[in-house]
C-alpha cells in the first residue's frame, strides 16, 4: 500500500494583517510543492519529520483509527524559514496522507482544524485563492482562481521563525495601526481575483508589502517596487512573516523579466534571486493504491 499527497507552497502572501479583530492572510500559492508519501516499504527519506509525525498522529487520533505499520517520506521543493509555507505544506499534506492511509479523506476545513493545533498555518491546501485566519481559523473565505502571473522570487536574507514571530508582544498593535491600508489592499486583491485583473492584485499586494515595513521591514523594498514597475511588473508582494519578496509579472511581459532582475541585483546586491514560479490555485493532489499502481483521487 502507498499513498501520496502533494500541496503547494507559497511566495509569502498577497495580503496579511488584521480586519476588525480577526487575523487573516490572502494566500499566494505557487508551483513548488511538499509531498508526503506513506508506504509499507522500509525506505525512509532523511528529513526532520517532527511536525509531519505530529500531524500524522493528530489525524489518526481525530479519525479514531489505529494505523497499520507505515513508513513516511517527505519531499519538498521549499526552503525553510523564508515564508514560503514549507511547514504548512508539509503538515497539511501529512494530514491528508494519514486520512487516505486510513481509508478516509479530509475536507480542507478539517485539515485546517488539525494543522492550527500545531502552528500558525497558511491556507495553501484550500482550492483557489483564499482569505484565511492563519492563527485561529475564524475566517475561511474562498476568493476564486487567480489570473496567470509569474513571480520572480527574491530573498532578503536570514530566516524567520513563524512561531516566534506570531508571539511578538507588539504584533497586534502594529497590525491594528495598518488596518486601513490592509483593508484597502485586501479589497483590491479580492476584486482583482474576482475580475481576473492582475493589475489590481499587484496594486493590493504592493500596498500590503509597504504597510508591513513597520513590522518586518525588507531591505530595498521601495527600490525593488520602483524597478519592478518600470519593467512592467504589476506589483511586489512579500512574506509578511518571512524573508522573501515576489515581483509579479504578467506572462505576456516575460521578455522584460531578465532585465528587471538584473536591475534589482545591481541596485540591491544584498537581495538574492531564488527562482521564478507561477501563481497557481491552491489545493491538494492525491494518489493511493498498491505499490507502483497509484490511483489518482
Amino acid at each position: 500500500m502507498r499513498v501520496k499527497v502533494k500541496v503547494p507552497g507559497s511566495c509569502g502572501e498577497l495580503v496579511q494583517g488584521v480586519s476588525k479583530g480577526t487575523n487573516f492572510l490572502i494566500t499566494c500559492p505557487v508551483n513548488l510543492y511538499s509531498t508526503i508519501e506513506l508506504s509499507s516499504c522500509r525506505e525512509t527519506a532523511k528529513n526532520d519529520l517532527t511536525k509531519v509525525e505530529l500531524a500524522l498522529e493528530k489525524t489518526f487520533r481525530y479519525l479514531n483509527t489505529e494505523p497499520a505499520g507505515y513508513q513516511v517520506r517527505l519531499f519538498s521543493d521549499l526552503p525553510r524559514g523564508k515564508g514560503m509555507a514549507s511547514s504548512s505544506a508539509d503538515i497539511s499534506a501529512a494530514c491528508q496522507a494519514a486520512a487516505l492511509w486510513s481509508g478516509n479523506r479530509l475536507s480542507a476545513d478539517e485539515i485546517a482544524d488539525i494543522a492550527l493545533t500545531i502552528e500558525p498555518t497558511d491556507g495553501v491546501f484550500y482550492p483557489g485563492i483564499v482569505m484565511f485566519d492563519h492563527l485561529y481559523g475564524q475566517l475561511r473565505q474562498p476568493l476564486g482562481p487567480p489570473p496567470a502571473l509569474d513571480i520572480l522570487v527574491l530573498d532578503a536574507g536570514g530566516e524567520v521563525d513563524t512561531l516566534q514571530f506570531n508571539r511578538r508582544q507588539d504584533l497586534r498593535q502594529l497590525n491594528e495601526a495598518k488596518e486601513e491600508q490592509t483593508a484597502q489592499a485586501a479589497a483590491w486583491v479580492i476584486q482583482g481575483i474576482k475580475t481576473g485583473d492582475s493589475e489590481l492584485i499587484g496594486k493590493g499586494a504592493t500596498l500590503s508589502a509597504l504597510a508591513n515595513q513597520s513590522i518586518l521591514p525588507k531591505p530595498c523594498l521601495p527600490e525593488v517596487i520602483s524597478i519592478a514597475q518600470s519593467y512592467g511588473a504589476v506589483g511586489v508582494n512579500v512574506a509578511h512573516s518571512g524573508t522573501v519578496l515576489g515581483i509579479l509579472f504578467p506572462p505576456a511581459l516575460r521578455e522584460f523579466q531578465a532585465g528587471c532582475l538584473q536591475a534589482v541585483q545591481c541596485a540591491c546586491p544584498a537581495v538574492r534571486y531564488l527562482t521564478t514560479v507561477r501563481l497557481i490555485a491552491g489545493g491538494q493532489s492525491m494518489e493511493a493504491g498498491e505499490e507502483e499502481a497509484y490511483e489518482e483521487l
